[in-house]
């Protein structure tokens, strides 16, 4: 791919298709970070939406300047010697985690869907990344960007049929479970959800930018990756509600919504969701193994296979664990990765 062949739809489709993995399609994260609040939730998603329009642009402005091949170079280059190592050090452990998390949920997807060991799920997501990553950055936007429309559809068509086969939708205003969510305060949830999101999408977003010569195209594919996921994200939010509680007790809330419809909307429904977790595995996987290793190289592909296999073991901790522990200190650490980025985008113009 020359740099001029990338369109403002794949920048805005490899966007959405790095943030929604397991977490966000499943509804996981959704109900950890949003549902648990009720309604006011809407106001942590607003923050977050906002927040992934401007940073977006921003890394991906970033990555183009700096001609970064890996997110190492934004980083070091806005946050300095020290704050340049540290974000770096939190970016490379919780690409690591979240690349776990998705290799989990793709096993907590065969047990409730399939009725097979939760390991040989795992194994699937893990060998798939693994092989896809190993093809490099090329390979990872064409096979993130084909599935988001996939997926975005399939949440659309579950969350207009969830109206008929939902409860009374006065539920929407009485759900309110605080002392259940990962983050215990709405507007602190919306604030955190979106720089943890972008904390890992930085591996994808800083080389992305790099791919173009036209900046235009990362502006108009900032604001629609955005919006798209500010769409995807308040659809499965309010299904979410319409089931309240009952959604809550599965680690896969989307699914079992889907199944109340039919059995085979949840079916298919269940293949688009593991694709989308493949998405961000791969984006996950390609940023971690981009991050120690020279893209091509003979150690590249023995890092990528070796990492796959590590995170194949640590997935056993459990998706759902993982969602309400990991994310939420991965939060904290996007938030001085995002101070790092503004201070750098102002200094650098």
């Amino acid at each position: 791919m020359s740099k001029k062949e990338i369109s403002v739809f794949k920048v805005a489709a490899t966007y959405i298709g790095t943030v929604i993995g397991a977490g966000f399609a499943s509804g996981q994260e959704i109900l950890q970070f949003f549902a648990y609040h009720g309604i006011k939730g809407t106001i942590g998603l607003l923050i977050a939406v906002f927040m992934f329009v401007i940073y977006g642009y921003i890394i991906l402005q970033l990555g183009n300047r700096f001609k970064a091949s890996s997110y190492k170079k934004v980083i070091m280059e806005t946050g300095g010697p020290f704050f340049g190592r540290v974000i770096d050090l939190v970016i490379t452990f919780f690409l690591f985690g979240a690349l776990s998390a998705m290799i989990a949920g793709c096993g907590a997807i065969f047990d409730e869907q399939f009725g097979l060991p939760s390991v040989f799920g795992g194994v699937v997501m893990a060998v798939m990344s693994v092989i896809t990553v190993l093809t490099g950055i090329g390979g990872v936007i064409s096979a993130i960007s084909f599935v988001v429309p996939l997926l975005l559809l399939a949440v659309i068509i579950v969350s207009i049929f969830s109206l008929f086969y939902g409860p009374d939708i006065t539920v929407i205003t009485t759900a309110d479970f605080p002392f259940k969510a990962a983050v215990k305060n709405f507007a602190l949830s919306g604030v955190l959800y979106a720089s943890y999101n972008l904390l890992m999408a930085v591996a994808i977003l800083a080389p992305l930018g790099d791919r173009t010569s036209d900046r235009s195209k990362l502006r108009w594919g900032a604001a629609l990756g955005g919006i798209g996921l500010g769409l995807g994200a308040f659809l499965i939010f309010f299904t979410i509600l319409l089931n309240m509680p009952s959604a809550s007790s599965y680690e896969i809330p989307m699914l079992y919504i889907a199944g109340k419809i039919s059995s085979a909307l949840k079916f298919v429904y269940s293949f688009i969701l593991i694709a989308e977790i493949y998405t961000t595995a791969v984006g996950n996987l390609y940023g971690f193994a981009a991050r120690f290793t020279e893209i091509g190289s003979v150690k590249y592909k023995i890092f990528t296979i070796v990492s796959g296999a590590i995170a194949l073991i640590a997935s056993r901790f459990g998706f759902a664990k993982l969602v309400h522990y990991l994310y939420p200190i991965a939060g904290y650490g996007g938030i001085i990765m995002l101070i790092s980025l503004t201070y750098g985008m102002i200094n650098h113009k």
